[in-house]
């Protein structure tokens, strides 16, 4: 393939999710002079969204976060998945993102040349069986936490001894019958929590069976300020900021709460939840083994799980598998639960960067060595930035926090005559302690655990090579860093490094 075919542009945007969408708008809005493209391995926009259509799919976050600050949400606090996607939609289509999006297109490498200042992607274009090279300046990551084409599912024994159907719900089926049936929920999770309350009314039966149970509240799905507030004729962007910001501060105040005397809090969670189930209901189901915040809290909008177990069309089991059998499962408590339908609700695969194979200079880049520069970029790689949200506070809230550093990079750079932009280990950084990118004991759910054991690269035990997942601290932070700080490395169009500016140590 020669060099008339590879197609260029100043920023490639892996992705057209949620993350990539809001890339795309404050690209536009903030670097309007940058050509663009998005690729994206599937065949439309959204995401997890997109591929996911199980039963009932659902936000797990408020609207009011989860949504972008420049694009209001009137809807209710918790949204369908079709309702994000018509939202993401409105935000393509006004935005005339549709323009600069390649559908079907899967990026398998992505090779940097320091001699040329550019990164080659090659794709695989899925609709055409055809291979397609293209070129950027800057690369932004913007795909996703996990595979999108398989769900994780334990290798449970005897699995394959079981009569009936086993389904993940990361690949549902569209033609799935479960009405009259007698189904097996395995999770605890927002996805389990989803799934059975849309289902139970149509089964025979059906069974939450989890290994631990979840911290779970339950309120109704609307926003009383929002409502009084459009009562007043408030401008609906006054709304969505209010909201906005009076969602974050509750999240902010529960969580230091949680911190200060986590034992109430869970006393109080759980009690709470007591008049939502039947008289005496046993609460070992709903009563976990760790502490609050300790993994995601799990929303259910309108208590809709807890009037299915007050209906009798959900059953509660807490106990471990101890193997598939033909007629359904076996617990390790000896109960054997009878099901035609199971359903795996364990978790997803987590992928690395896409699982792209990325190469520098002719040599491919080795994750173990590297280090996170401040969760954005990372060190020995020119001019590539990924989306990494928090755990506690929602997705979104970051993408955009991250939209604005990548946005004044890219304008630094050309203010400064530079083509790349290198974040590099200074001489007294390259002995530091390395410590995991997620620190599990801050964060302990599964897939967090799965994530730990691939390469990734590390945090350090200093600025800026740490992730600091604190939205309160990153917030006034990473708009005062200095792009001139020794730690980034300019070169122009030519490769040649250009004189540092700074040689004071970093202010963020």
């Amino acid at each position: 393939m020669n060099e008339t075919k590879i197609e260029h542009r100043d920023v490639i945007i892996i992705g057209a999710g949620l993350s990539g969408v809001g890339a795309a708008h404050h690209l536009q809005e903030q670097c309007p002079d940058k050509s663009y493209l998005i690729l994206e391995s599937k065949d439309s926009f959204g995401g997890t969204w997109l591929e996911h259509n199980y039963p009932g799919i659902r936000s797990d976050s408020d609207m009011y976060t989860y949504g972008y600050r420049f694009k209001p949400w009137s809807g209710k606090p918790v949204a369908e998945g079709s309702s994000i996607l018509k939202y993401l939609g409105e935000i393509i289509s006004e935005d005339g993102i549709d323009q600069h999006i390649r559908y079907q297109h899967q990026v398998v490498r992505a090779s940097w040349d320091t001699t040329k200042q550019n990164w080659q992607l090659t794709t695989a274009r899925s609709d055409t069986d055809e291979t397609l090279l293209y070129s950027c300046n800057f690369l932004w990551m913007c795909q996703g936490y996990y595979r999108h084409g398989e769900g994780y599912t334990p290798d449970f024994e005897g699995m394959s001894d079981f009569a009936g159907q086993i389904v993940h719900p990361q690949t549902w089926p569209e033609d799935l019958d479960y009405k009259n049936k007698r189904v097996i929920v395995v999770g605890s999770g927002a996805t389990a929590a989803t799934l059975i309350p849309n289902m139970a009314y149509d089964c025979e039966h059906i069974t939450m069976l989890q290994r631990s149970p979840t911290f779970i509240w339950a309120a109704e799905n609307k926003n009383e300020l929002g409502n009084q507030l459009r009562e007043l004729e408030v401008p609906e962007e006054w709304i969505h900021e209010i909201l906005r910001r009076n969602a974050l501060k509750a999240g902010k105040d529960f969580y230091e709460t949680t911190l200060n005397d986590p034992e109430a809090v869970k006393k109080a969670m759980i009690d709470a939840l007591k008049p939502l189930l039947p008289d005496g209901y046993d609460m070992a189901h709903f009563t976990p083994r760790y502490m609050p915040w300790d993994q995601r809290l799990l929303w259910t909008p309108d208590g809709d799980l807890f009037k299915a177990i007050r209906d009798s069309r959900v059953r509660m089991v807490t106990d471990q598998i101890e193997r598939f059998t033909e007629k359904g499962i076996l617990t390790q408590s000896g109960e054997l639960l009878e099901a035609d339908l199971i359903i795996t609700a364990t978790g997803f695969h987590p992928s690395r960067f896409g699982d792209i194979d990325f190469v520098i200079d002719g040599e491919a880049a080795d994750y173990s060595k590297l280090f996170t520069y401040r969760g954005i970029m990372m060190s020995g790689i020119p001019n590539m930035a990924q989306m990494f949200g928090y755990f506690r506070v929602t997705y979104t809230i970051r993408v955009e926090i991250v939209c604005d550093f990548v946005c004044r990079l890219l304008n630094h750079l050309d203010a400064r005559g530079a083509q790349s932009c290198t974040a590099t280990l200074l001489e007294e950084d390259k002995e530091m302690h390395r410590q995991p990118w997620i620190q599990e004991h801050e964060f302990t759910p599964g897939y967090v655990k799965r994530a730990a054991k691939l390469p990734f690269p590390s945090q350090g035990d200093r600025e800026p090579w740490q992730y600091s997942g604190d939205y309160y601290q990153e917030k006034d932070s990473l708009p005062c860093i200095d792009l001139d700080e020794p730690e980034l490395i300019y070169r122009d169009n030519s490769g040649t490094l250009l004189p540092q500016k700074s040689e004071s140590k970093r202010t963020g």
